[in-house]
């Protein structure tokens, strides 16, 4: 049984008056797991059920993913909690737009952003936290996402980078987590009264540099995954304060309320977000606000654009005999190298000097003496009927392709050498290179796994 501070029971007893109780009972409840398919991909998921679908999220299901399954490893599916499913949905950026997704990491508003783009514009998702921005990175190649910039920053860096530069930005705040205490009780040793005071003092900061990178007409989503008036209500009190904002009204499915203003300054405008608690919904909880920049905060300086075509002449030619041999379709913008990595950049791109960046743009692979070897990257972005070579394995073999072992062909009669995108259960699971029969391992060392 889950043990609540008895502060928290406290202040949400006098917040909720008669429907405390209730709002309490839902932490000894099952937690609630879901996930969303990919609209990137070209197959839906064979393994799991499309029977449960998510009432308030067009791509969700109710259900629990299996984490070493094709599905899960592919890219088809994405693990996530049916109350934050809600973030993206609200956000719904338009085919074209350039969004920022602040704090990031896992990815899983960034991937829900991204299956909105459908590959076009441009999704910059930063993370400050290195370790958590590698997972970031994981998630977002696994996704297939090919319009993405990934940074590992600080807002405040950020800001002189992108002035006035986001038709819309994400900003999934950190905070006090009190709607993480069902799924991971550990959280609850961390709450205190002061921390949801603690945690608005920083989210402040994030969302005045945030403000910076908006456009005049631009949209700022804000979210949390707390209950904390101090992180909710009344942030969005500030901002409306402080800011030429405008609230923009979103709307309630079944199950979910409007925002609390008696919690805050009284503003009806506020009413406008949205709250979705345990008590009332088919999942953990969530706080969601958007709002709307009427004019400049500020007057930006020119952007810098990057400089490209930094390719010398064989990079260019290996490149060239591999496309001609392998891909039909690639929608490529401009190619860079960092050191040996050859990356496509967006359109419009900003110059990324001086930032911290995991990812420029989509690794299409990597030069080696005398040769091209393609990405893991490249083989989950590209759908397998753009692809001129591509094999079917089947699950055995795909269970010895993610564990890092070699496999034979059955059939290689009509195979000729070189590199192949493997698919099993319909989608592209990573390349591999035929050698004589012998299918090559190139699943990268670090997400190597034994398949249940």
């Amino acid at each position: 049984m889950l043990k609540l501070p008895e502060q928290f029971k406290l202040k949400y007893e006098k917040l909720l008056g008669d429907q405390a109780e209730a709002f309490f009972q839902s932490f000894e409840q099952p937690v609630n797991h879901a996930f969303r398919i990919n609209p990137l991909k070209q197959h839906l998921p064979n393994e799991e059920s499309l029977s449960d679908p998510v009432p308030h999220c067009q791509w969700g299901y109710y259900g629990k993913v299996n984490g070493k399954s094709v599905d899960h490893q592919s890219g088809a599916v994405y693990s996530q909690e049916p109350s934050a499913m809600y973030v993206g949905e609200v956000a719904a950026p338009k085919p074209g737009m350039k969004v920022l997704d602040l704090c990031a990491a896992p990815g899983g508003k960034s991937t829900h952003l991204a299956s909105f783009l459908d590959n076009t514009g441009l999704l910059v998702s930063n993370e400050i936290n290195y370790k958590r921005a590698k997972i970031l990175v994981e998630n977002l190649e696994r996704f297939g996402a090919q319009n993405t910039v990934i940074l590992n920053e600080d807002p405040q860096t950020l800001r002189k980078h992108f002035p006035a530069y986001f038709d819309q930005i994400l900003v999934d705040a950190p905070c006090s987590g009190e709607g993480m205490f069902h799924k991971d009780p550990d959280a609850t040793q961390y709450w205190n009264s002061d921390y949801p005071s603690e945690c608005a003092v920083r989210q402040q900061a994030i969302l005045s540099d945030a403000v910076q990178m908006l456009k005049p007409g631009g949209e700022l989503v804000y979210s949390t995954c707390t209950f904390a008036p101090e992180e909710d209500e009344q942030i969005i009190a500030w901002l409306l304060t402080k800011y030429p904002f405008e609230m923009v009204p979103i709307n309630k499915d079944a199950g979910m309320v409007d925002a609390k203003p008696e919690w805050a300054d009284g503003n009806p405008e506020i009413a406008k977000a949205v709250r979705l608690f345990p008590h009332l919904f088919r999942g953990e909880g969530h706080f969601i606000a958007k709002l709307r920049l009427k004019e400049a905060v500020n007057n930006p300086k020119p952007i810098k654009k990057f400089e490209r075509g930094n390719l010398n002449r064989e990079q260019k030619q290996l490149w060239a005999d591999f496309m001609a041999d392998n891909i039909d379709q690639l929608p490529i913008n401009d190619l860079i190298c960092f050191g040996d990595q050859l990356y496509t950049l967006q359109a419009n791109i900003p110059e990324l000097k001086g930032l911290k960046v995991m990812r420029p743009g989509l690794l299409f692979g990597t030069f080696k003496k005398k040769r091209f070897e393609p990405s893991y990257a490249l083989a989950l972005a590209v759908q397998p009927a753009s692809m001129k070579k591509t094999v079917v394995i089947d699950h055995a073999q795909w269970a010895k392709y993610v564990h890092g072992d070699t496999f034979k062909l059955v059939d290689d009669a009509q195979l000729t050498k070189g590199w192949y995108q493997l698919i099993c259960d319909d989608q592209a699971i990573g390349f591999g290179k035929n050698v004589n029969g012998t299918i090559k391992n190139f699943f990268p060392k670090g997400l190597r796994f034994a398949a249940k």
